[in-house]
């Protein structure tokens, strides 16, 4: 057996010294770390017109460092381990006028901070297949998606247990009760667009089923006290057609009410309440949204299409803590076909009909370098001045990795997307991405 590194030993020393000799051997064997290096250059245009902060554009560039260690788990029936993540952001250049309203770096309350950083501590336990984890999380889960979207991941606070001790079912379920923005380096608690109150209880469970090789189905349930219960009812089915091509059909169904203070009158004007049009202006949650996706896949060409409906009481919601005052929370995701670059497609009432192409050029012998094109078009969105509203987004992509050489594994991506919308101001934005992931150990 290969002795551990200096740097792995270096690492682990602190981690393990409350570890038995006999265990410790297995949670040093089964670890490892990264370091993941982010440049981005983000530039948004708001084309003359007034953006959120006032501006006519956002321009920025920043360096982004993430040191991730995941510790193998100590011997046993029961095991325990130990995983790290290490934030680090360095501001490069944010020129004056150009940084309120921005998304990626925090306000030091003159302007762009020079540099910020977090830390994150995750326990962890095993038994069999099942696997439970506390403390810093990035869920990816239909009820729940950890925005990723910037320079430096969103993250939350709690707990999550994944089992998967049924061959073919995955069940998980947990509590959250914080969260840190992808722009922050401060926790908050948990709340929707809109609203000023937080909430510290976010509950879910589901589980997801493997029918057989080429058909999943899927169910979850969230809560988040005071807001809103959500249920979600997901299929994906593959069906080959022969060699290099398949049809994949995506359905998603998410049926959301409101809970707790947003569902009295009462608690609603003590803040809890989701912007937006709402029947009556009521700030109540009420919503069921279905969304469909289709894509042919031949060769290195891939087809999708697809349709969304958002019924008219209020728009599609999950956690959301931008609004909160004064935590630079602002970026969050939503587990949709239509969450995009600049637009979610979430308002109440809208019908969003979307195509996409996408190649793989290594199926004309250039591995690493990939292209992707999108439109969407939303309309029947509902105001509270009444009169339908539309929207629509283009957005374009092209990534490349350094296959082999002294620069093998260096990722360079581009980005471009352009909103055209009767509610928010138009938009172009680009983003300039180099990235390159240093295993450590």
């Amino acid at each position: 057996m290969n002795k551990p590194s200096t740097l792995k030993c270096l690492v682990l020393g602190a981690l393990t010294s409350s570890v038995g000799q006999a265990a410790r051997a297995d949670f040093i064997e089964g670890s490892h770390a990264n370091l993941a290096l982010r440049n981005l250059y983000f530039n948004n245009d708001y084309r003359d017109r007034p953006g959120p902060a006032g501006q006519s554009k956002t321009e920025e560039w920043a360096q982004g460092f993430m040191l991730n260690y995941t510790s193998g788990f100590t011997a046993g029936t029961l095991g325990f381990g130990v995983d790290a993540l290490a934030f680090q952001g360095v501001t490069l250049n944010s020129g004056a006028g150009n940084h309120r309203g921005s998304s990626m770096i925090p306000d030091d309350g003159t302007g762009a901070a020079d540099q910020w950083s977090r830390l994150g501590l995750t326990g962890k336990a095993r038994l069999g297949s099942t696997e439970a984890r506390l403390g810093t999380l990035q869920p990816k889960l239909p009820i729940l998606v950890s925005n990723d979207g910037r320079l430096l991941p969103q993250t939350f606070q709690g707990g999550q247990v994944t089992s998967n001790d049924i061959d073919n079912l995955t069940l998980t379920a947990g509590r959250l009760d914080q969260a840190t923005g992808r722009a922050s380096t401060d926790r908050t608690g948990l709340a929707v667009n809109g609203a000023t109150r937080q909430s510290n209880d976010f509950v879910f469970a589901g589980a997801d089923y493997k029918v057989t090789k080429d058909l999943i189905v899927q169910y979850y349930v969230a809560n988040l006290e005071d807001y809103y219960t959500q249920q979600f009812f997901g299929l994906q089915h593959v069906l080959a057609l022969g060699k290099g091509q398949s049809f994949k059909t995506d359905l998603r169904y998410f049926d959301t009410d409101s809970s707790g203070a947003n569902g009295s009158a009462s608690g609603r004007a003590e803040g809890y309440r989701v912007g937006g049009y709402t029947r009556n202006s009521s700030g109540e949650i009420d919503n069921r949204t279905w969304s469909a996706m289709f894509t042919y896949t031949l060769g290195g060409h891939a087809l999708t299409g697809g349709y969304q409906s958002v019924s008219d009481d209020s728009n599609f919601v999950q956690l959301n803590q931008g609004t909160l005052p004064g935590k630079g929370a602002a970026g969050s995701s939503v587990y949709l076909f239509t969450d995009r670059m600049l637009a979610s497609f979430t308002r109440a009432g809208e019908r969003t009909r979307f195509g996409q192409y996408a190649y793989d050029f290594a199926a004309l012998g250039v591995p690493g370098l990939r292209a992707s094109m999108v439109y969407l078009k939303g309309d029947d969105i509902k105001t509270a001045v009444g009169g339908d509203k539309g929207e629509w987004e283009r957005d374009l992509a092209l990534d490349y990795v350094i296959q082999d050489g002294t620069f093998k594994g260096v990722g360079f991506g581009w980005r471009y997307g352009a909103l055209r919308s009767q509610i928010d101001p138009h938009q172009d934005q680009n983003r300039l991405i180099v990235s390159y992931t240093l295993s450590l150990f």
